[in-house]
């Protein structure tokens, strides 16, 4: 799965670890989290985010 990163603090979601604090369990696609759902970094919204190119 695609990891995305915010476009304003460069936090990264990984699908594989999800993000457990918040309630997202590990293996949820970014594509499936919640509409509510922000970066637990800076509370952005998903629209900060963009798919981030593997190395």
């Amino acid at each position: 799965m695609k990891k995305y990163r915010c476009t304003v603090c460069e936090y990264i979601y990984d699908p594989a670890l999800g993000d457990p604090e918040n309630g997202i369990a590990p293996g949820t696609a970014f594509e499936d989290l919640p509409d509510g759902w922000i970066c637990p970094v800076c509370g952005e919204g998903k629209w900060a985010f963009e798919p981030l190119e593997e190395q």
